[in-house]
């Protein structure tokens, strides 16, 4: 009989990590109904991916959204699920796991195969002081609440350890409004995937965004608050002191100021409870090829904890390939083997993207072939040892850290490519180069996603056969990009060209569509130039017959896009075709995914008044609408309003347009400034709302979020907004071209300025040059990023007139502009979709 159709056998599983639940992942597609799966967490979460804590301390993203497996998961599945309780027995003869809730009660489960996923834990220096409050490590979500309430409370932060944990914590601790400083005991930043040149050039990039180094310094003690200052008792003894940490003290005596200290210098796989139960343990718990320990046969690990072949993976990629085999076995297949990783680490470092492969740091017998551009910042190295690639370490452009890890893993010879191998695969062969957007001349087996194994032919059959539209979808389907995240740029790319619709990187010589060979470009500039004839191109009827359209009525992808060009060449003069945008900017509101719409009012900077609010609550009870939530931007989202109540709803509150569903000027978020924060320098809620009053009816490329903070503290996040300005004693610092999206991309510094009409003047200028030059769905980081930083400052800094025109230009667009809500005329609203009648028979403009 075969051993899967009999009465379901028990599995249990120690831990609740993302190692782990893959393993069950992988179990239910090929074995679903031979065990009854019981699994013990000692945290009160579900599944969640630990790679994420950091957007999260950053303030990028939230706990919610890191969760991989919601608790619904496990019901559905039918697994039991007990959070909160740290198994401390395994009785291994009578097959019996134990484990204790906070409260100090026992559960008890019995198994017939048992799953160890302890995962690891931080290394804590042993240090005087270690058990001081405010010392701790970065792990869990327990800790990354305890530094985020720290961010509120108190100012100096210190992070001890200068790898990869350690750096997304400084950075995220100073977005917060800490001032942090990096303690490394090494020379050089991230010294196991990059070499002293590229952790010399992250060192340099991190410095100008505000953080603190202090390299090869040596930790001797934590100093509290009750300590005399020698690191010990009162007494000059070694026991920890009491109270809270207020100082960090290095060997040669000197002190740094420290609130909160973080510890970052490494992990060490958990292997208590294995060694408890008699487990063989040496650098973690030891398996076979089948991941089963060598010591009993029915125990399993995977992750962290495990030694497989001496070694503890602690990348995303190798744990779950070691899930997918441990599962096979599970399932009682035994055809799987797990025969160790060659590892590729791809990351992004608070917005800058790194890769390191192999030996990158050569040696003997070993060639080098070396790119720096240090001003640029770009620096690639490769490394050859028998005309073959050994090793690559990249900064600032990894574009093709997968084609350099696949030659390095296939161990193909360079010896006929040596002279283009240092300028990618798109200079290999007849592929043309299309930097960034290399994604279209990818081969369907080439892999995307090294965490998931995803191939490019997987996501695109994917987004065809589901007609999948955005990257979560993507994620749900396919697992592509849902790990470690460094892929997300080019699942972006890729879902761009199979889905169409989004052209945020697309590169000059590509079409707008499949309905001409013209670029964004190339339209633009058609649009922007009269005819001989001195007529001017204003409706898009004239620019598909100008321009020879292969479709005479264009596409969903062309017309918005035409529209808004000749919208913005020529304001006053081309007419709005209501036709040609989007659902939600025809309807003035943002559908929801039951078929219901938001409405989201603006408020100036972020402030309200009792009137306001009143009127809110009282058009929320007057129509039923379920849902209230304050929004990211610090507004008020009605969630649930039925369309033919939408006129009523916005009549009723009586306040202007959010511009919540619109490719316009979305939010300008404040903190409360000079006028009521005794850390203030400015009046940040005066200068947003003098901001947003002046461009709020602003169509653009793309939409556009401000932030204004009152203080270097920067507590309206305006260092990942389009347009940030911060207060400082002298004036105002002005920031462009921040994204706080899928992919994070930190703001550049601008320019500083002294008073409040040169921050208006400034920032019009550059929302100007954006809508004149921007390809339509591209963000002003694309623009920013395709243009040049150093153009863009020499049309405003250095141009004063031209920064003048653009200002006056975007003032002429935008006076008399309708809102929607209040002037359905002039803003040729279709109020006929509102009717009821029409909403019910699905009628819409």
């Amino acid at each position: 009989m075969d051993m899967r159709t009999q009465v379901k056998q028990k599995l249990v599983m120690v831990g609740n990590g993302m190692a782990g639940v893959r393993t069950i992942e992988e179990l239910l597609k090929i074995a679903p109904e031979l065990y009854d799966i019981t699994v013990f967490g000692a945290e009160p979460h579900p599944n969640y991916n630990r790679i994420l804590l950091s957007p999260v301390l950053a303030g990028e993203q939230t706990i919610e959204e890191i969760i991989l497996n919601p608790f619904s998961w496990y019901e559905e599945n039918g697994i039991t699920l007990h959070v909160g309780k740290t198994v401390t027995e395994v009785d291994r003869v009578k097959r019996i796991v134990r484990a204790v809730a906070a409260d100090g009660s026992v559960l008890e489960a019995a198994y017939d195969r048992l799953l160890i996923c302890t995962g690891s834990n931080p290394f804590i220096l042993p240090v005087p002081g270690k058990d001081l409050e405010g010392v701790i490590a970065y792990r869990d979500i327990a800790d990354t609440n305890a530094m985020i309430d720290a961010a509120t409370r108190f100012k100096h932060a210190v992070v001890i350890g200068g790898g990869l944990l350690g750096l997304e914590a400084a950075n995220g601790l100073m977005l917060r409004g800490m001032t942090v400083s990096v303690v490394h005991v090494m020379p050089t930043l991230m010294e196991r995937q990059l070499d002293s040149v590229a952790g010399g050039l992250l060192r340099k990039s991190l410095e100008e965004r505000g953080l603190n180094f202090l390299m090869g310094a040596q930790t001797q003690a934590l100093l509290g608050t009750e300590d005399d200052g020698k690191g010990g008792r009162e007494d000059g003894g070694g026991a920890p002191s009491k109270g809270r940490v207020r100082a960090i003290q290095f060997k040669d005596g000197t002190e740094v100021p420290a609130d909160l200290v973080v510890m970052a210098v490494g992990i060490r796989p958990n292997t208590a409870l294995a060694a408890s139960m008699r487990l063989h343990v040496d650098k973690g718990i030891v398996v076979t090829d089948t991941m089963q320990t060598v010591t009993d046969a029915r125990i399993y690990s995977v992750g962290e904890c495990a030694a497989h072949r001496g070694i503890a993976y602690g990348l995303v990629a190798p744990l779950f390939e070691q899930a997918k085999v441990a599962a096979n076995h599970l399932a009682m297949y035994g055809i799987g083997r797990y025969q160790g990783s060659l590892t590729s680490t791809k990351l992004k470092v608070t917005g800058i993207d790194l890769f390191s492969a192999g030996n990158f740091m050569g040696g003997p017998n070993t060639e080098e072939i070396v790119m720096s551009d240090p001003f640029g910042g770009v620096y690639k190295k490769l490394v050859i040892q028998d005309d073959k690639l050994v090793g690559a370490c990249m900064y600032g452009d990894t574009v093709d850290g997968s084609w350099y890890f696949k030659l390095l893993r296939d161990g193909r010879s360079i010896a006929d490519i040596r002279d283009k191998l240092m300028f990618g695969e798109s200079n290999i062969g007849d592929v043309g180069h299309e930097g960034h957007s290399k994604a279209a001349s990818m081969p369907d087996d080439a892999e995307v996603c090294g965490c998931n194994g995803v191939k490019k032919g997987t996501i695109c059959k994917a987004i065809k056969d589901r007609g999948l539209f955005t990257i979560e979808e993507v994620r749900k389907h396919t697992k592509a990009s849902a790990s470690c995240g460094s892929c997300t740029g080019l699942v972006e790319q890729i879902l761009m060209f199979t889905a169409g619709g989004d052209y945020s990187a697309t590169p000059k010589t590509k079409a707008m569509c499949g309905c001409t060979e013209h670029g964004h470009a190339a339209v633009r500039e058609a649009i922007r130039t009269p005819l001989p004839s001195g007529d001017k191109l204003l409706t898009i009827a004239a620019v598909y017959s100008h321009l020879g359209w292969k479709t005479p009525n264009g596409c969903a992808s062309c017309r918005p896009a035409i529209n808004y060009y000749l919208l913005s060449s020529w304001p006053k003069e081309a007419i709005d075709d209501p036709q040609s945008r989007f659902i939600n900017e025809r309807s003035h509101a943002n559908i929801q995914k039951d078929g219901t719409y938001s409405v989201i009012p603006r408020m100036w900077g972020g402030e309200t008044t009792a009137s306001e609010l009143r009127r809110i609550a009282d058009a929320v009870d007057k129509y039923n609408i379920p849902t209230v939530k304050v929004t990211g931007g610090q507004r008020i989202d009605l969630l649930g309003v039925k369309k033919e109540d939408l006129v009523s709803v916005w009549k009723d509150i009586g306040m202007p347009s959010g511009h919540a569903y619109a490719k316009a000027l979305r939010t300008v978020k404040t903190c409360v400034g000079s006028e009521w924060c005794r850390m203030g320098t400015q009046d940040s809620t005066q200068m947003g709302k003098d901001l947003e009053r002046a461009m709020w009816r602003m169509y653009a490329p793309h939409k556009v979020k401000f932030a204004v903070s009152g203080c270097p503290r920067n507590c309206a996040e305006a260092g990942i907004k389009d347009v940030g300005i911060i207060g400082v004693d002298s004036g105002w610092e002005m920031y462009i071209a921040g994204n706080g999206g899928i992919k994070t991309e930190v703001a550049h510094f601008f320019t500083k300025v002294k008073t409040a009409a040169e921050v208006l003047e400034y920032t019009g200028a550059f929302c100007e040059l954006y809508r004149q030059e921007g390809w339509y769905l591209e963000r002003t980081v694309h623009y920013v990023n395709r243009v040049g930083l150093d153009y863009v400052k020499a049309r405003i800094l250095e141009d004063h007139a031209g920064r003048k025109a653009l200002w006056e230009r975007l003032q002429f667009a935008l006076d008399g502009e309708p809102d929607p809500w209040f002037d359905f005329k002039d803003a040729q609203v279709d109020t006929r979709q509102f009717d009821a009648l029409s909403v019910q028979e699905g009628v819409t403009a």
